[in-house]
């Protein structure tokens, strides 16, 4: 970006959804110098000595830059509560700590966008089976994928409820249909085109 604004775009989705392709589409477009992306890994010992939001606050980008979350502070509405990383008391802090947190990137210049890559259940399954079938794709699905997949209804309440409590006019969902691969792929880069050009011109 050749401007002094930097900007955070956020990726969430369920398993299969298609966030990886979506970024890897994405980042083909964009100088390497400018750009990060951040998987989201289980925290290391380091980062759980600190509070939640460290380790992301540790990544914001510079002036001019982007970073890129490939799943992001939003576990602890999700995955953290529902499989018990997380206390009662954390989780009901999460949204107001997250809304001041893209808060504080907004008011810092950062542009701040939140994706979330919506496919049905059945289109997930069909996913999942042609993973399992071809032996390049294999790895990409885990028998935590099925277990997860197993509480897709526990997961889709709590992911109603993250999107209710943390959208907001400074850091706003947006939800991409995803069972069509290229038709979400192009809404993510039109969205962020058309947002570029409204905050930037």
């Amino acid at each position: 970006m050749n401007s002094d604004r930097s900007l955070v775009l956020v990726f969430e989705g369920w398993d299969a959804a298609g966030k990886g392709s979506i970024i890897k589409r994405l980042t083909q477009a964009l100088n390497p110098r400018g750009y990060k992306v951040y998987p989201t890994p289980a925290p290391t010992p380091e980062e759980k000595a600190h509070t939640h939001l460290w380790r992301f606050a540790r990544s914001a980008p510079a002036p001019g830059h982007i970073a890129i979350f490939d799943r992001s502070w939003y576990g602890r509405m999700m995955v953290e509560p529902i499989e018990g990383f997380c206390t009662e008391e954390e989780y009901s802090r999460a949204a107001g700590e997250i809304n001041l947190f893209e808060a504080a990137m907004h008011h810092s210049g950062i542009i701040v966008l939140k994706f979330w890559i919506d496919i049905t259940k059945d289109e997930q399954l069909k996913r999942f089976n042609e993973r399992a079938a071809n032996p390049l794709k294999q790895w990409k699905l885990t028998d935590e994928d099925w277990r997860n997949r197993d509480k897709w209804d526990v997961y889709e309440k709590y992911v109603d409820s993250m999107i209710m409590q943390t959208n907001t006019s400074f850091a706003p969902w947006i939800v991409i249909e995803g069972n069509d691969k290229k038709y979400g792929r192009i809404k993510v880069l039109d969205t962020i085109v058309d947002t570029l050009k409204e905050e930037l011109d």
